[in-house]
Order: structure tokens, then C-alpha cells, then sequence
């Protein structure tokens, strides 16, 4: 009885950790082409200004 008491719960709650692991913002390792520069904000890589 214990024993499957436990096993539900870490099955129920499972699911409340991954959720918690990829909703944080996570930093990415970003590489734009030469004369372009990342933008945080749109999270895209936009031509330079000169």
C-alpha cells in the first residue's frame, strides 16, 4: 500500500518538475553572421549599423 502510494505521487508530480526545468529563461549560446549582431530583445540577429 505505502509503496504505491509512493510511486503515485512521484508520477503525479513528475510532471511539475520538467515543467519548472524548461520554464526558466535559459542563456543560449547565439553565433550571427559576420556584420550582424544579437538583439535580446527579438532574439534574432539584425544587420550592424554602420
Amino acid at each position: 500500500m505505502t509503496r504505491s502510494l509512493i510511486v503515485a505521487l512521484v508520477l503525479g508530480l513528475s510532471p511539475l518538475a520538467a515543467f519548472a526545468e524548461c520554464g526558466r529563461e535559459h542563456a543560449a549560446s547565439m553565433s550571427c553572421p559576420e556584420g550582424h549582431s544579437w538583439n535580446t530583445q527579438t532574439k534574432t540577429c539584425e544587420p550592424m549599423s554602420s
